[in-house]
């Protein structure tokens, strides 16, 4: 029974271990993390467009244009061709925190508008905040801001409520184990930033 599961369900599947293996990775800040969230993204495309989670679709599209950019973005700040990358983690400004909530907030009131006026989309609202939640916190992991793994925290929170609505079981596993993650994630990053300064 368990292997019929499996099987039937093969792409939630590899989506679980190719998105659990990016984000330790991430909190290793191992630069390999991006061709293994290329994967994932591609994975979960298929999997969420067929729930009809058109913002989820919207955002691993993007998660594909990110990945790219991180992990040249990684590779580039360090100076080298290591796997291991040599950008430090650092902090967002005053500045950028207003900017980006703006545009979360803006974005996520436009999106669930546009999906719940023009598509046949579920949970339109929380679906848009989590899309646009999720680009900011993407956007923020690959220029490695602590304050990334704050975001991904409330993303990983609504994201496992969402799935489990639409009967996802196995994301809503994996972001339940990301939300655990998430935790570690930040205590590393947050680690690893204070060893930069002591070497300074």
């Amino acid at each position: 029974m368990i292997f019929d599961y499996l099987i039937n369900n093969w792409m939630e599947v590899l989506g679980l271990i190719t998105g659990l293996l990016c984000v330790w990775l991430l909190i290793r800040e191992n630069v390999l993390t991006f061709p293994i969230g290329l994967i994932y993204a591609v994975l979960t495309v298929v999997v969420v467009y067929n729930e009809k989670l058109y913002a989820d679709v919207f955002l691993n599209v993007y998660y594909v244009g990110m990945n790219a950019y991180g992990w040249f973005f990684w590779l580039r700040g360090g100076g080298d061709r290591r796997i291991e990358s040599r950008l430090q983690v650092g902090s967002v400004t005053q500045k950028q925190i207003v900017w980006l909530t703006s545009i979360l907030v803006i974005g996520s009131a436009v999106m669930g508008y546009a999906l719940t006026s023009y598509t046949d989309a579920d949970l339109a609202y929380p679906d848009s905040f989590t899309t646009v939640a999720s680009f900011i916190a993407m956007y923020m992991s690959a220029k490695k801001f602590l304050e990334s793994w704050y975001l991904w925290f409330i993303v990983d929170v609504i994201q496992v409520i969402l799935y489990l609505i639409k009967g996802i079981e196995l994301y809503a596993l994996l972001y339940f184990i990301y939300l655990v993650m998430a935790f570690f994630g930040w205590k590393a990053w947050k680690t690893s930033a204070r060893e930069v300064l002591v070497e300074r």
